[in-house]
């Protein structure tokens, strides 16, 4: 028997696994690491939707980062609320659990009251403001005269109690302390058609202002520690130059969101954006076939001036987030390489 016999034909490996046209647009999500394939998708990908430029002095965000960090604000401000709501219960709890006044404490009053004015105790306040009701004395009568509690404004302030306890804070205001401020550069018939929740109009005419050419929450976040600015339009045309004017103008903490309404249709076509994308958004050719079809069997709508996202939207950004390749730290460290051998760099030693 010769060594040089094969075992099985050469006609098994040429042969191809048969495509199913109904999976095509489904991807893995694991990234197995580099590839010409992947290399001229991600180059395609770069040539479609973002305009790169090498005198950027702005930075870019990626919109799969700003997706996580509106789960995160969204997150954080609902543990805050609910802290927010145990400390107003346990107060609550105070004051309808606040008991008389000692006789001891009660009758040393008129002794401190002797033509000097009093600083009364939490305690005393208390009894004079919350507990007059439940216990009518001679001695709550007396507390309420020295604190300048009388029956009218006493009824005034209960009846102004139960006005704030009856209308709590509107639930669509402006995250507490949001670390960013997204601003729309386009125009504003452009944003009462379609923009992501929780953007201010910012239209880039603004900037050729020469007088307060910014608003009053632009100057709030500029250069503000722990805040930054972000701005998008619809494909980078708008927000680039704008990114550049403002950067010029002194604005450190200024991003521009990568591929704007655009790579948002494309990776998160529900619950990130109000109202009807643009046209020019729902015809990229890499937007995969069954997003495509449901983004434009939508109905076209008016945009809602929202600032907080609904738990329905937040959901559905966290299903879509996790749907997207998850990059190997394979991948990561080569792409590390490559651009420190394009930029003329010394690759240092990985560990």
């Amino acid at each position: 028997m010769s060594l040089s016999r094969g075992i099985g034909s050469e006609e098994y490996m040429r042969k191809k696994t048969p495509k199913n046209a109904k999976y095509d647009h489904i991807k893995t999500r694991l990234d197995t690491g580099c590839s010409l394939t992947k290399y001229m998708a991600r180059l395609e990908e770069i040539r479609t939707n973002y305009r790169y430029r090498n005198d950027e002095i702005f930075k870019r965000l990626k919109v799969t980062t700003f997706a996580q960090l509106i789960l995160q604000v969204a997150s954080v401000s609902d543990i805050n609320q609910l802290n927010r709501g145990e400390e107003d219960g346990e107060s609550h709890a105070l004051h309808d659990g606040v008991s008389v006044e000692s006789d001891a404490d009660l009758d040393s009053l008129p002794d401190l009251t002797n033509g000097s004015p009093v600083t009364l105790p939490a305690s005393h306040s208390q009894a004079a403001g919350y507990d007059r009701d439940v216990c009518p004395s001679a001695r709550s009568t007396l507390l309420s005269v020295i604190s300048g509690v009388g029956e009218r404004s006493q009824d005034q302030f209960n009846q102004l109690s139960s006005e704030l306890v009856s209308s709590p804070a509107p639930a669509d205001t402006c995250y507490p302390d949001c670390p960013y401020l997204l601003l729309d550069v386009r125009d504003r018939e452009q944003y009462d058609l379609c923009h992501i929740i929780s953007a201010h109009s910012f239209p880039i005419a603004m900037l050729s202002r020469t007088m307060n050419p910014y608003t009053k929450e632009v100057l709030e976040y500029k250069n503000t520690p722990g805040r930054i600015i972000i701005v998008y339009d619809e494909d980078e045309r708008i927000a680039s130059l704008a990114a550049t004017t403002m950067c010029e103008r002194g604005f450190e903490n200024l991003f521009m969101l990568c591929g704007g309404l655009k790579v948002i249709a494309q990776k998160f076509p529900s619950g990130m954006t109000t109202g009807s994308f643009p046209a020019a958004c729902l015809s990229s050719p890499n937007s995969s076939k069954g997003r495509k079809c449901s983004m434009i069997q939508q109905p076209a709508q008016a945009a809602e001036k929202r600032w907080r996202f609904t738990s329905e939207e937040l959901a559905k950004i966290q299903e879509q987030l996790e749907e997207m390749p998850i990059p190997s730290s394979s991948t990561s460290k080569s792409r590390h390489r490559l651009q420190c051998k394009q930029s003329g760099l010394r690759t240092p030693a990985l560990h």
